[in-house]
């Protein structure tokens, strides 16, 4: 048995807004549920593609240039079904045109669906019920993605508004009139509160950064690799060979993502009471993906908590160092006339 672990891209709170992770897969879902509509509609998958092709290029076959896309993703989209419709037109492995997401720039979440492609086509499972079902599963994903984002953004700004505590002392200080910049760059009391505090602002940063990655989606594709088994099985194949064919597809398009023992107990489940297995299988699947729903929220929750952390050891030091304590100094020199 297998779970499969999609990579998490991590978030960089401080400085630059980090994008959202619920994008990709909402986007490779669109694609999937039209091209799942598309074969209902009795189109073969070639002439699907080709389809799909036309509706992201101009009307003389041409791609669009990048200023009329939406961005970046939105081009590397077009690109990599342009790519799979020239390989199903020409007879080529589809899983394989699209499995490259990484290196054309599109969505992690192609990786899912050319996983999909390829169980269906190793299988003979219907290939639209295939991807309806995979345009479903990354559906939830991105809910996921932005549930966690939604339950993540108060600690996150809490953290980048205490990071800046010591610059706003600094500046503060200055507009009151003390020279609070110049004992930090005149001597040596002052550069050593400059250097320490500076330092220790860096890794207050870095711990924040640490902390909220931590407690960001860690398994995003949650009962992803059940959806899988429960595709492969739909076709009629046995447990063995369902399990074989999803291996198979995940080394190639997910590799380093598989441990094992995800399906067992569910299997073993089915052969006791004799039920579907690819039922159960879904049922799971769901719950797995409740389960991530509510560790996110926990995880959020004992974020708040955690970042008081670097607050207390990294963050107010740095307020006392490079505010406190050149506004005091400031003060002294003034008062005394002498230099720090």
């Amino acid at each position: 048995m297998l779970t499969l672990r999609m990579p998490v891209v991590p978030a960089r709170i401080l400085g630059r807004r980090r994008a959202d992770d619920s994008v990709g897969p909402d986007r490779v879902a669109g694609i999937a549920e039209r091209m799942a509509a598309l074969l209902t509609a009795g189109l073969a998958p070639a002439t699907a593609w080709a389809a799909l092709d036309g509706s992201t290029n101009d009307a003389d076959g041409s791609a669009r240039p990048a200023a009329a896309a939406a961005d970046d993703a939105d081009s590397a989209d077009a690109a990599l079904i342009a790519r799979a419709a020239r390989a199903a037109a020409e007879g080529k492995p589809v899983a394989e045109a699209i499995g490259a997401a990484g290196a054309a720039g599109a969505a992690p979440a192609w990786a899912v669906l050319a996983t999909a492609w390829s169980v269906a086509d190793a299988s003979g499972a219907p290939l639209a019920r295939c991807l309806t079902m995979i345009a479903a599963s990354l559906r939830d994903e991105a809910q996921l993605r932005r549930e966690a984002a939604a339950l993540l953004a108060g600690p996150a700004a809490s953290a980048r508004l205490v990071a800046a505590l010591p610059l706003i002392a600094v500046a503060f200080g200055a507009l009151l009139g003390f020279d609070t910049l110049g004992v930090l760059l005149g001597g040596p009391i002052g550069l050593a509160c400059l250097v320490t505090g500076s330092a220790l602002l860096w890794c207050g940063a870095r711990w924040n950064r640490a902390l909220i990655r931590r407690a960001a989606v860690a398994h995003p594709a949650a009962g992803l690799e059940l959806e899988l088994l429960a595709m492969a099985l739909s076709s009629g194949a046995s447990v063995a060979r369902a399990e074989r064919i999803v291996l198979e597809a995940s080394a190639r398009h997910l590799p380093g993502s598989m441990t094992p023992g995800a399906a067992s107990s569910v299997v073993a489940l089915a052969e006791r009471a004799g039920a579907p297995v690819a039922e159960l299988l879904r049922a799971e699947a769901a719950r797995i993906r409740g389960a991530a729903r509510a560790e996110g929220a926990a995880r959020a929750a004992r974020l708040g908590v955690r970042l008081m952390l670097p607050l207390g050891c990294c963050v107010l030091p740095a307020f006392v160092l490079l505010g406190v304590a050149p506004l005091m100094f400031s003060v002294v020199t003034g008062t005394l006339g002498g230099a720090v």
